[in-house]
């Protein structure tokens, strides 16, 4: 089974539902016929997100999530950094639950991890696309 971990980096955020998020991720890596392995999720705050994006990424951005995949073959494996200020803005911006778009971050992550991208916007609709059927997943 997949060790799927939920970690605070800079912050305190109690996430709710651990057990029925990790079912709902295997069965979004299992639909894209891979195998889950190591996956941390590892929540902080936008400061903490911006220095990690401007010294890994050289982006002197602020970002929702960041992504290291560590994935071999078959086997997904990565680190999955969420800003939980970004998706509360996020969510107030564009007036969805925040929640639903805790996960929409969550399982963006993964399908990074699954080898999708979202840098040109034919690579953002498709990206979009996967995290709505994923979404249906839940």
């Amino acid at each position: 089974m997949a060790s799927i971990s939920f970690h605070n980096e800079d912050i305190v955020f109690n996430l709710s539902s651990k057990q029925e998020l990790k079912n709902w991720i295997g069965k979004v890596i299992a639909f894209h016929v891979k195998k889950p392995g190591p996956i941390h999720y590892i929540f902080c705050s936008d400061h903490f997100l911006l220095g990690m994006n401007q010294m890994y990424l050289f982006h002197d951005e602020y970002t929702d999530v960041i992504t290291f995949d560590y994935s071999e073959g078959d086997l997904i494996s990565g680190d999955i950094f969420i800003s939980i200020d970004r998706v509360r803005e996020n969510a107030l911006e564009n007036q969805i639950d925040f929640l639903i778009e805790l996960n929409r971050v969550m399982i963006h992550g993964v399908l990074h991890l699954l080898g999708m991208k979202d840098k040109t916007p034919d690579e953002g609709r498709l990206m979009r696309e996967a995290e709505d059927t994923a979404l249906k997943m839940r």
